[in-house]
């Protein structure tokens, strides 16, 4: 296994282990079957090992067997503070101290505001104090690290990064993503600020594995250099030594050891002209399906009603390959929990936009498009409830 490191020195395995996706049967985890992959990860060298509150059942499992195996001292646990459940001041220490019972441990080695969406969330938790909170925590030893998970814009990346000194930071980042969301250029950037990152959905949920055009599988069985699918992805990501550790929900014994291998062998800076190409051929193919023909150039912006419309078309191109549901809660992450949406639903059909796009799309057309693929009336109903739960408090 190969490690980097993190903002303090600490050395965390390039492959870091997504807690999320446990086998479960009946509603409940399969404990013994994630106790052996888990094991078996950390036997490979696997030493972070992320989770969170909301993922039902996983802090718990993930605590019982590190107790049940007398290793929470090899490995660093990362979990998350589900900010939008709380009501105040008080319900930081009470969710903490859970978290700290179901992972039957006295601290947190990363910990993280959990899918934290814009600069003005941040600034309500600092009206309530999370500033002291988090200093008070780290002058005892409870919380060692502190950083934050990201779905959303470069711009507001971007601006998070500069609102606090971090210690981490988690985004959603592969070679289709490259430029979406946080994207490279976030990437980038909190590398500048000598902020580590953290990649989760490094295959797209599986899309970059299972869900691959037959065009794009040819390619790759085609190809000198062998690697699957899975590993193909991995090392594009590898290859860049501002990533720090991708994290991979691995629920198989063969996944584990597949993944291990992948990151014994995985370096940086040792993609090729020829492996560049390979991945420009998948992207292509993977994007040759698109309902609109946005190249994500962003020409079109900005809108003068602030719609986000290079992500509405990514979102809706998107429903093409991937399960409705997280398409559109992908584009709600993205767009609608923010104070200042930047959802569809601001559209006034002016038609600005369309004067400046070089695809000459008919944009005002494909957003009304989008709007009923990713925006249906239960979706619309769903968010005012949301906007009830995360704005009130």
């Amino acid at each position: 296994m190969q490690y980097r490191k993190m903002k303090d020195g600490t050395e965390v395995s390039i492959l870091g282990y997504g807690c999320m996706r446990f086998s479960s049967s009946g509603g409940r985890i399969n404990l013994e079957k994630a106790e052996k992959e888990i094991m078996l990860a950390i036997e490979s060298g696997v030493n972070y090992f992320d989770t969170a509150y909301i993922y039902g059942g996983s802090e718990d499992a993930l605590g019982a067997i590190l107790e049940k195996n007398h290793c929470r001292n090899q490995v660093y646990i990362a979990t998350k503070l589900p900010y939008y459940l709380m009501k105040n001041a008080s319900s930081m220490e009470k969710l903490f101290n859970e978290q700290l019972r179901r992972l039957r441990t006295d601290h947190i080695d990363f910990y993280l505001m959990h899918m934290l969406f814009d600069t003005e969330v941040w600034n309500k938790l600092k009206g309530i104090g999370i500033e002291e909170w988090i200093a008070e925590k780290k002058k005892t030893g409870a919380i060692r690290n502190i950083g934050f998970s990201f779905h959303g814009d470069t711009a507001t990346f971007q601006s998070l990064i500069d609102a606090y000194d971090w210690d981490f930071c988690q985004i959603q980042y592969n070679y289709l993503d490259e430029h979406t969301q946080a994207g490279r250029k976030g990437l980038l950037y909190a590398h500048s600020k000598n902020i580590p990152v953290i990649i989760m959905e490094p295959l797209r949920g599986g899309k970059l594995v299972e869900l691959l055009p037959a065009n794009a599988k040819k390619a790759i069985a085609e190809f000198p250099v062998k690697r699957t699918p899975a590993r193909w992805a991995f090392d594009w990501l590898w290859d860049q030594p501002e990533v720090t550790c991708v994290l991979s929900g691995m629920n198989s014994v063969d996944m584990v050891q597949e993944n291990v291998s992948s990151a014994d062998q995985a370096t940086a800076n040792a993609f090729t002209e020829a492996d560049h190409r390979l991945i420009d051929t998948i992207r292509s193919e993977i994007n040759r399906n698109l309902k609109v023909g946005c190249t994500g150039c962003g020409y079109c912006m900005p809108c003068p009603h602030g719609v986000d419309i290079p992500t509405a078309f990514r979102c809706y191109n998107h429903t093409a390959t991937q399960k409705k549901f997280s398409t559109i809660f992908e584009y709600i992450q993205v767009t609608s929990l923010q104070k200042k949406s930047t959802s569809m639903t601001n559209c006034t059909k002016c038609g600005a936009c369309e004067k400046h796009c070089p695809q000459h799309i008919e944009i005002r057309k494909e957003l009304q498009n989008a709007k009923k693929a990713l925006q249906p009336f239960y979706v619309r109903i769903a968010l005012k409830l949301m906007h009830k739960l995360v704005r009130q408090r």
